[in-house]
């Protein structure tokens, strides 16, 4: 979907492929038939854009295949969807029974990781729409805390040195622009916006910035105009925003909201919890720590990254982060100017939440995700944008 800001750029708008696990090339395609074409269908959209995750085995299929590249541009552009952002975190197996930690590997201070982003942005450019010149990849925040020194930062930074290096060739050879987001994670070596800065600011490349997540930033804490204007006043773009909401639980030391959040506690994902205290941020990695003793304090709000679908807030005792969503794209959008130009609903834990709650067959899933966006359309035209045909 798109949008014409009072600035006269345009924003694009997408949900993520990730919702939908595939390893292969054929499951990619077999995604746009199953999930993307009847998502737009419920829009009454003549044209969707989706945050494709191509997992490893795709992207080198891809890759080595120019038939195959040619195959799924055009499958993409017959379903009536368009791809100008590509979800590069996820390296393979995120649609295992357990993901937990794995999703952190490769991190950037391996080889794979350099050549399966870099494979991403050459794919990617062959992707964009033919008007559309822009485009951009979301990545891990350099690794997971630890292991993490300052010989591992180094050969963290290089590398994306040497990617933005490449990408600069790599316009050069097809006039398309590919940038590149560190998203902040909870329990990341980049946590937070602030976090971000210092190792931006060393690769110096206006090729390499953040990717916004908002539930990230909520998780986290974070104030969205402090985060904003201090990635402003460093010089650092927003390459690209995600639309997402966390779960807050305004009263953890109450029994029936360790209970409801102990529903949330599932298998697959990491849900990285955390609270404020006088002495700073405090957390766990995941939330069976945090419901089931006293690894946090419990005398004010906690927060966790469970990513909740945007239109359905959890029942009471609990509700969403959404207001820090909202927040984060007024300040965004809402301005004389745009702040960024690729926006992506990523909640891709629709399997994950609740048993009672979970989509019960793929009809179910595309009525969700199409709620997500539609709310997501409804922000963007509250703030003044103009949804285009």
């Amino acid at each position: 979907m798109r949008f014409r800001h009072p600035d006269g750029s345009t924003v694009h708008l997408a949900y993520c492929t990730n919702v939908h696990p595939a390893e292969t090339l054929d499951g990619v395609l077999d995604q746009l038939r199953d999930h993307c074409e009847p998502v737009r269908r419920r829009l009454g959209r003549d044209r969707l854009g989706i945050g494709l995750w191509l997992a490893r085995d795709a992207a080198h299929a891809l890759i080595t295949d120019p038939g195959s590249l040619r195959t799924l541009r055009a499958e993409i552009d017959r379903r009536g969807l368009e791809v100008v952002t590509l979800n590069g975190f996820p390296y393979e197996g995120f649609g295992a029974a357990e993901v937990k930690y794995r999703v952190y590997q490769p991190d950037w201070t391996r080889p794979e990781r350099l050549a399966h982003t870099t494979d991403l942005a050459r794919l990617l450019a062959a992707l964009l729409p033919d008007d559309v010149t822009e485009g951009s990849v979301s990545t891990l925040p350099l690794a997971w805390r630890t292991p993490f020194d300052s010989r591992a930062e180094d050969t963290a930074l290089a590398a994306l040195t040497t990617l933005a290096e490449r990408l600069d060739a790599l316009e050069e050879l097809t006039g398309k622009s590919i940038r590149i987001g560190l998203e902040p994670e909870p329990g990341c070596t980049v946590e937070t916006t602030a976090d971000a800065i210092a190792p931006l600011t060393a690769v110096s490349s206006p090729r390499v910035g953040v990717c916004l997540d908002t539930c990230h930033l909520a998780t986290s804490f974070e104030d969205p105009t402090t985060a904003l204007d201090a990635l402003g006043a460093a010089g650092i773009p927003v390459v690209k925003a995600q639309l997402s909401a966390a779960l807050h639980a305004e009263h953890p030391h109450l029994p029936e909201v360790r209970a409801a959040l102990a529903a949330f506690a599932e298998p697959r994902f990491l849900h990285q919890t955390r609270t404020r205290t006088a002495a700073g941020l405090r957390g766990t990695d995941d939330l069976p720590e945090a419901v089931s003793g006293r690894a946090l304090p419990d005398g004010a709000p906690w927060r966790s990254h469970f990513h909740v679908p945007l239109h359905a807030p959890p029942e009471p005792p609990l509700t969403s982060t959404l207001p820090v969503l909202r927040a984060t794209l007024a300040l965004l959008l809402g301005g004389p100017r745009a702040r960024t130009h690729h926006l992506e609903v990523e909640t891709y834990t629709w399997q994950a939440l609740p048993a009672d709650r979970r989509p019960r067959n793929r009809a179910r899933l595309a009525d969700g995700i199409a709620a997500e966006l539609t709310l997501a359309r409804d922000l963007l035209t509250d703030l003044g944008l103009k949804e285009l045909p």
